[in-house]
Order: C-alpha cells, then sequence, then structure tokens
C-alpha cells in the first residue's frame, strides 16, 4: 500500500520520471564514456586504459551533477561530448608525440592528466568570465564557415581517432601499407558495417534505449558467432577482436609536486593552438547544444548561466585531472523525452557514472572492438555529414568553399591556423557580400517627391518645371569602403545625368554606421558636388556618422544638416522658386535691353538664347590679360572693373563698367588677346556670348549678326570718342 501510494502521489511520479530518465540518460553516458575513453587512451596511452576509464566516469559524474544543480534548464545533462574527446585526444596525441620525440622512456601518463587538468581549468575560467561578464554570446559573431568548418573537422578527427581504435595504428600515408592485411581489412569492414547498422536503425528511430539495446545486440550476436566458430573469449582478444580487459577502473590523482615538477611546461607554447582549440569547441559545443535544447523541449535556457555552470563543471573536472565536457545535447534530449523533468536525473547520471568505476573494466572486456570502433565511426561521420555536406542547403556557394577550405586547412596545420585563416576569409567574404549591397534605398528629384507644403500654383508649375535640380538618395545599411565607394561612383554619374542639379540631398535615416573609408568617400562627393556649385543638404544624420563625417571635413559651415527630410525639401524648394522667380525678372530685363539693342523682341530672344548665364562674386577674376578672347560679355547687373598690369603697383583700375554695359567684344570680332584683366567689383551677374555661338549667329543669322557688328562698332565708336575728350582734357 505504501508504495502505490508513493507511486501515485506526484512528487513520486515526478521523482520515478526523473530516475528513469536518468537512466536512460546513463545508458548513452556509459556508451560514450567507453568510447570517449578508447579515443582519448589510444596508442602509447592504451597501457593506462583502466585509469582512462576511471577519468572518463569521474569527469561524467562531476559533470551531471554540477549541471544538475546550476543549469538553467532543470534536466540537463553534462558529461564529455564527442567534439570535446576529439580535440582532447588531438591534444594528448600532440604532447605524448613530443615527449616521446625527446625521451621513448619517459613518463607519458602524469603529463596526461596534468594536462587534462590545466585545459579544464583553463577553459573553465573562459567559460565563467564569459557567462558572468555576459560575453558568452560573442561567439555567435564567430563566422558561420569558421564555426561549421571547425566541427566539421572534428568530425574528421574523431573518423581518424575511431581507425585507431580499431587498428591500433594511425592513419597516415606512410603507414597505409599496414592496413594491407586481411585482419586489418576485416576489423575495419567490420566496423563499418557496425556504423551503416546504427545509421539505418538509430540515427533513423532516436528511441530512448536503441542505441545501447543495438549496441549489446550486436555484441551478443558477436560473442555467439565466435562460439559458434569455435573461438574462445580469449582467442578473440588474442586475435585482435576484443579488448585486452583492463586493470580496475582507479582515479588518479595527478597533482603530486614530483609530477608537477616533471612536467614539461616548455612544451606548452607549441601546444597553444591545440589548448585555444579545446576552449573553443567546448563554449562552441555549450552555446550549440543549449540552442538545441531549446527547439527541442521548446524550453528557454539562460546562456550566461549554461556558461558560467559549464565553467565551474569543468574547473571541478580539472582539479580531479579530468578533461573537458557540457552540456549534452543527446542525453538531455533523451533525458527529457523519457520523462525526466528535475535535477534528480543529473544526480542519477552521476551516481550511474561513479558505479561504472567498478563495472566499466570487465565490460570492456566483452566489448568487440569494431562495435565502439564503429560507434566512433558513425559519430564522427554523421558529424562531418552535417556540417561538410547537409550545410551545403543553408550557405552561398562562397561560404561553403570555405568551410570546406577550413576543413582541409585544419586537418594539415591545426586548429589555431583554421580559426584564423577562417576568420580572415569570412572578413573577405563579408566585406565582399557587403560590398554588393545597395547603400541607397531608393532615390528621387524635386518633381516627383516634394514636401508637404501646399504651394500656389504658379510654385508648382515652377517646382514642376524646375524641380529636378533638387537631387536626393535616401542611404541604408552600414556604410564602409565598398559600399561608399559605389555611392560615389553612383552620385557622379547622377550628376553627369543631371548638369542641372543644385541641391543633392542625403537621408541617413536608415544608415546604421560608417567606418573612416566611407567618411573618405563623402569627402570625395563633396568636392565634386563644389566643382559644380552645388549644395549639400543632410537629414536624419546619426551622432556617430555625424562625428565620422566632421572628422574627414565632409560636414562643415556649407553643408547644410536638417532633423527631418520634409524640412530640407521645403528649404530647398523656397530656394528654387526664390532663384526661378528672379530670373524671369532678371530675362525680363535682359530681353527688353537686347529688344533696345536690336530693334526685335524675336531677335531679342534668338541672342538671350545664345547666351550663356554666369554669376561671379565680388573680386572674382572674369577674364586675364594676355588669355584668348574667346567670348564677350554682357553686363546686367552689378559692377566690374577693367585693369591693366602697372610697373609696382601690381593692377590700375583704369575704367568701371556697370549695368546694361557690354566688355570684350574687340576681342570676339578682331580674335586678339586680352588687353586687360577684368574683375567683378560687386557680385555681379553677367551673359556670356562666345566665338563659337557669335559665328553660328553670323551664320545662321546674317541680319542679326549684322546688327550685332553694327552694335559693337557704335561703342567702340563712343568708348574711342570718350577717350579723345579725356586726351584733350590732360593736353590743356
Amino acid at each position: 500500500m505504501t508504495i502505490l501510494s508513493v507511486g501515485a502521489s506526484p512528487a513520486g511520479r515526478r521523482a520515478f520520471d526523473d530516475v528513469f530518465g536518468g537512466l536512460a540518460a546513463s545508458a548513452l553516458t556509459i556508451t560514450y564514456g567507453l568510447s570517449y575513453a578508447l579515443l582519448i587512451f589510444a596508442g602509447p596511452l592504451a597501457p593506462y586504459l583502466g585509469q582512462g576509464l576511471g577519468i572518463t566516469f569521474i569527469v561524467s559524474a562531476v559533470l551531471a551533477l554540477v549541471l544538475a544543480f546550476g543549469s538553467s534548464l532543470r534536466f540537463a545533462i553534462g558529461a564529455p561530448d564527442s567534439s570535446t574527446a576529439a580535440v582532447t585526444a588531438i591534444l594528448t596525441s600532440s604532447l605524448i608525440d613530443r615527449i616521446v620525440a625527446v625521451d621513448p622512456n619517459a613518463s607519458i601518463f602524469a603529463p596526461a592528466v596534468i594536462t587534462f587538468g590545466l585545459t579544464s581549468i583553463a577553459t573553465g575560467l573562459v567559460l565563467c568570465g564569459c557567462g558572468m561578464s555576459r560575453l558568452g554570446r560573442a561567439i555567435r559573431y564567430v563566422p558561420y564557415p569558421v564555426v561549421g568548418g571547425f566541427l566539421g573537422a572534428t568530425g574528421a578527427l574523431i573518423v581518424f581517432g575511431a581507425i585507431r581504435v580499431i587498428t591500433g595504428q594511425r592513419l597516415q600515408l606512410g603507414s597505409l601499407a599496414s592496413f594491407a592485411n586481411p585482419q586489418t581489412a576485416y576489423e575495419l569492414t567490420a566496423a563499418l558495417a557496425m556504423a551503416l547498422l546504427l545509421y539505418l536503425t538509430w540515427h533513423r528511430s532516436r528511441s530512448p534505449f536503441g542505441l545501447p539495446a543495438i549496441l549489446v545486440a550486436v555484441t551478443l550476436a558477436t560473442h555467439v558467432g565466435f562460439r559458434l566458430a569455435g573461438i574462445s573469449p580469449a582467442d578473440a582478444q588474442a586475435m585482435g577482436w576484443t579488448f585486452q580487459p583492463p586493470g580496475q577502473a582507479s582515479f588518479v590523482w595527478g597533482w603530486d609536486l614530483h609530477a608537477l615538477a616533471q612536467y614539461p611546461w616548455h612544451m606548452l607554447p607549441d601546444m597553444s593552438g591545440d589548448l585555444i582549440a579545446v576552449a573553443f569547441v567546448t563554449a562552441a559545443s555549450t552555446l550549440f547544444n543549449t540552442a538545441g535544447i531549446e527547439v527541442a523541449t521548446h524550453r528557454e535556457a539562460d546562456i550566461e548561466r549554461e556558461l558560467t555552470a559549464t565553467g565551474i563543471a569543468n574547473i571541478l573536472s580539472g582539479l580531479l585531472g579530468g578533461y573537458t565536457g557540457c552540456i549534452s545535447i543527446s542525453r538531455t534530449i533523451l533525458n527529457f523525452k523519457a520523462g525526466g523533468s528535475g535535477r534528480l536525473s543529473g544526480v542519477t547520471v552521476a551516481a550511474v557514472s561513479v558505479l561504472m568505476l567498478v563495472l566499466a573494466p570487465s565490460l570492456l572486456g566483452y566489448m568487440p572492438k569494431f562495435v565502439l570502433g564503429g560507434l566512433l565511426l558513425y559519430l564522427g561521420a554523421d558529424t562531418l555529414h552535417k556540417w561538410a555536406v547537409q550545410s551545403r542547403r543553408r550557405l552561398s556557394r562562397t561560404d561553403y568553399v570555405s568551410l570546406l577550405a577550413i576543413i582541409l586547412i585544419i586537418l594539415q596545420w591545426g586548429f589555431i591556423a583554421g580559426i584564423l585563416i577562417g576568420v580572415l576569409i569570412g572578413c573577405i567574404a563579408f566585406a565582399l557580400s557587403a560590398s554588393r549591397i545597395n547603400s541607397i534605398k531608393y532615390s528621387f528629384d524635386g518633381t516627383e517627391y516634394r514636401s508637404s507644403l501646399d504651394r500656389s500654383r504658379h510654385d508648382q508649375a515652377l517646382l514642376a518645371t524646375h524641380g529636378s535640380e533638387i537631387q536626393g538618395l535616401n542611404l541604408q545599411s552600414y556604410l564602409f569602403f565598398g559600399s561608399a565607394n559605389r555611392l560615389y561612383q553612383y552620385v557622379k554619374a547622377l550628376l553627369m545625368r543631371r548638369p542641372e542639379c543644385r541641391f543633392l540631398v542625403f537621408d541617413f535615416k536608415l544608415v546604421t554606421g560608417i567606418d573612416s573609408s566611407a567618411a573618405y568617400s563623402f569627402a570625395q562627393i563633396k568636392r565634386v558636388a563644389q566643382e559644380r556649385g552645388i549644395k549639400l543638404v543632410l537629414v536624419h544624420v546619426p551622432p556617430a556618422v555625424e562625428r565620422a563625417l566632421r572628422a574627414s571635413e565632409f560636414i562643415t559651415p556649407d553643408v547644410a544638416i536638417a532633423p527631418e527630410l520634409d524640412h530640407a525639401l521645403e528649404w530647398c524648394e523656397d530656394a528654387i522658386i526664390s532663384r526661378h522667380q528672379g530670373h524671369q525678372r532678371e530675362e525680363a530685363s535682359l530681353r527688353d535691353w537686347f529688344a533696345q539693342i536690336l530693334g526685335s523682341q524675336e531677335e531679342a530672344s534668338e541672342l538671350m538664347h545664345r547666351c550663356e548665364r554666369l554669376e561671379v562674386a565680388a573680386g572674382s577674376t572674369i577674364v586675364r590679360a594676355g588669355d584668348a578672347a574667346d567670348s564677350m560679355h554682357f553686363i546686367l547687373d552689378g559692377r566690374v572693373g577693367v585693369m591693366i598690369p602697372a610697373e609696382h603697383a601690381g593692377a590700375t583700375r583704369v575704367r568701371s563698367l556697370g549695368r546694361y554695359t557690354t566688355i570684350g567684344e574687340m576681342g570676339l570680332v578682331a580674335h586678339t588677346p586680352r588687353s586687360a584683366t577684368i574683375q567683378a567689383e560687386t557680385e555681379s551677374v553677367l551673359y556670356v556670348l562666345t566665338t563659337r555661338q557669335f559665328e553660328a549667329i553670323t551664320r545662321d543669322r546674317p541680319a542679326l549678326g549684322q546688327k550685332l557688328l553694327v552694335y559693337f562698332v557704335t561703342v567702340m565708336a563712343e568708348r574711342l570718342s570718350f577717350a579723345n575728350r579725356a586726351i584733350a582734357v590732360l593736353r590743356r
């Protein structure tokens, strides 16, 4: 009755579900733990497999227990992961190879355990730092091809480690001949068949107890086959089909003073790449696994808390001489699907892991090599396929090629080279792709997009005719050297197409930022605009962008800044209306003057059409003495002075001309060089008749040309008469 009542109570039911889920996850922890121990403690470390099993399951217990109480996901299961085990195996192999190369008889187990501890503690500190400072999400800014290439290379390394577990030999070009013997071929074939079986069954079903059931079934079937073939367990071990049972799994403390004194500390700088790789893979696996668990269980995790808890677990693991691990996506999801929802699941996994310190050696003695080797092959191939093949659907061609290149670089030159070159490739690819993004969301001119101010019909007609003098560009995204240079080229082409442009409006509302090289491109835009007398108007300029543009001297007092586009357009429209209303009065005055000279309104309009309007500021030089005489000027408004060089005073004004007068007509007719310099004494408006236009008039409109010649002769005669009278006065 007591058992039934406990089982029926909600608390008892939850506890039962948590224990059941923990036992289901423990089955994977045992299976993976055996394979990871074989992966790391291979080659020269194979004699220490018993101690390796002890380290593996101590690490599993510590990670499961700490994450059970520290994770933001109450049902989380922590353990060594395939990716962290792979980079740990690479790190350990690199250390052992260096030690053996110096002294073949040197102790290798103690340095390996110390390296585990140092790496785990350093990784734990990094993870805690990222979690407490909220910098954990920074790893999400690592280019996706770099992460994918990193994890894809990890899968390839697991495959290579599996081959070493199966055959006892490292796969290298120099050792390929040793793989040609029949026994090795049989072992590899059996392991491949096991990996294929896992793919066809467990990979597709993912049932809670599927993997342990398959491994147990294949192991039993193998031993039945051995018995039918007359092969005893001892013979199977002697032939290499099963593992030699290690001694009792034991926990070994590697931090004694003698071992620390004998540790090859001078080798650590050479292994810095592998050390950094362990920390990077552990952090990346923590984040990716957590994200995967969130999606699968529809539960939200606290990323910073996960990093901190994983960091603490790795620090404790390192103090015990263990290697790194993290939250496990497969074991956590298995626990959740089996009913586990509380922290008791992690405690159960920790308890089973401690129990395996006694049971693991005997289990391994009956385990065929190809079973665990096939499991490692499957795990490595599955990881490699996920990142090197399946990612093709999610990536552009450039990113995918980058990912494959990073995998090859890591396999050839190591993790650090892969990270650095991968980040460089990612930055170049980003720059190229970002430079193809159009920084202009849309463009407009004043005839199609206006301010919200209602205007009179007369003003609207003016804007319809001259609104194209306003050219606007709505900018977007982050502006850097590539996109800003494209903007500069676009503006140059725009001003070539629109020579009438007087106002160039830039709307920065959708701009997120700008770099110094982009600010230089804006300075080039300003130079082009100033050469054409164009007013620059800026709208919605963010403070950071404004600081950058002021630093590049793009924003100066002559550049207008408006808070919003509507006000900017209203200001530009007012300037256009004022200018063209003044032009209309000016053109009427010019037409009356020309009609008085020529005696015909029609011919006055023709001459106006042939002339070019010129505005000059006070003090500006209009023509210089000695220049070719290729034009004459009608002075409509203002005043200009005729200056001749003086020996000691630089230049002397000999005459001043005001409204409705002309200069340069003698040079236009006689084609002689300019005899004097002409400067504007006040702001002036002139209309220029070039030699080319005068010749066209005399050819196309001979009557008009004749009248102009008569006018020129009359003006010169009047000036000659005035000069004669002045000379007569001087002779008195």
